[in-house]
């Protein structure tokens, strides 16, 4: 089949305008970094994306699922198949106490909403820069909290298009792990349990989370956040900051002065120099300390 077969395809799914072929990937990615999709769908809603899904899984077209694009590097060479974006699904509906969140939802946005409600439990949120999708896949956190701290259930589809329902305990969500991400399942939306809160409190909690963010990380240059794991007993900045390694990198990427944890897009950078950059550090950190540092971020696509 070809990539005009499966855009006439897709269109009696989706509207034709929420459907482009060969779009490029930089403008929807955090490191402004990758090549181009073969056919790119933003479905409007959760029914379209259920459908889009059923129908790669039964053309066998190759299917890769783009959130807010924070904690992914698209190589250079662009992603062959559909590339699913739920920009349009990013409704957030608080009732009382409970909030349901669609997966292309800003994480931060969800903060921002719950916050103004006098909701507690999100404050930790209120800088990722995630989508709801992505944050339940990894079980996103920052400053000691995290999605499964207030996550009650999550509605996803399997690879074969199938809508489950699946619990707190069925996600075995753990550090930077969940059976979203095992599975390969697409997140359609989340619902979170908080609490009542004081509103002076909730708000001094994000100012205090706000300015740490901003003063400790390299927000003024495209990333793709946090690139590794927390080695058992380590932090993998202060690793690869003892390294040596701050300032340094291949050709436009460089890891950040400001956050030896941080790989920024400084000049121009192409993916290869970024995932070459995170091969350096990687090789580095091993040889000085003898620890792997595991990649948080997902590389996705062609050379």
């Amino acid at each position: 089949m070809t990539i005009e077969k499966w855009a006439s395809d897709l269109a009696q799914i989706v509207n034709p305008e929420n459907i482009k072929c060969n779009e490029s990937l930089k403008q929807y990615t955090m490191t402004k970094l990758g090549g181009k999709a073969d056919i790119f769908v933003m479905p409007v809603t959760e029914e379209e994306a259920q459908k889009v899904v059923q129908y790669a899984y039964r053309h066998q077209v190759p299917l890769l699922m783009l959130g807010n694009g924070s904690n992914m590097v698209v190589r250079d060479g662009g992603v062959r198949g559909i590339v699913l974006h739920f920009a349009k699904l990013d409704r957030i509906h608080i009732e009382g106490e409970v909030v349901i969140a669609q997966a292309g939802a800003l994480i931060k946005e969800v903060s921002k909403q719950v916050a103004v409600k006098s909701l507690t439990g999100f404050e930790f949120a209120c800088g990722i820069p995630g989508s709801i999708g992505g944050a339940m896949a990894m079980n996103a956190g920052a400053y000691g909290g995290e999605i499964k701290d207030v996550i009650v259930d999550c509605t996803v589809l399997t690879q074969e298009g199938e809508r489950l329902v699946l619990t707190k305990d069925e996600l075995e969500l753990a550090y930077r792990k969940s059976i979203i991400a095992k599975k390969g399942y697409y997140v359609l939306s989340a619902k979170f349990q908080l609490a009542k809160g004081k509103q002076q409190e909730i708000d001094a909690k994000i100012a205090d989370l706000t300015y740490q963010r901003e003063s400790k990380q390299p927000l003024e240059y495209p990333s793709a956040g946090s690139v590794f794991k927390r080695p058992p007993g380590y932090f993998a900045g202060k690793l690869i900051q003892d390294s040596g390694l701050q300032g340094k990198g291949v050709g436009g990427a460089e890891v950040s002065t400001k956050h030896a944890g941080f790989i920024i897009n400084k000049n121009n950078a192409t993916a290869t120099d970024y995932i070459e950059t995170i091969k350096m550090v990687q090789c580095t950190v091993k040889e000085k300390f003898d620890i792997e540092l595991e990649m948080e971020v997902k590389i996705v696509g062609e050379d």
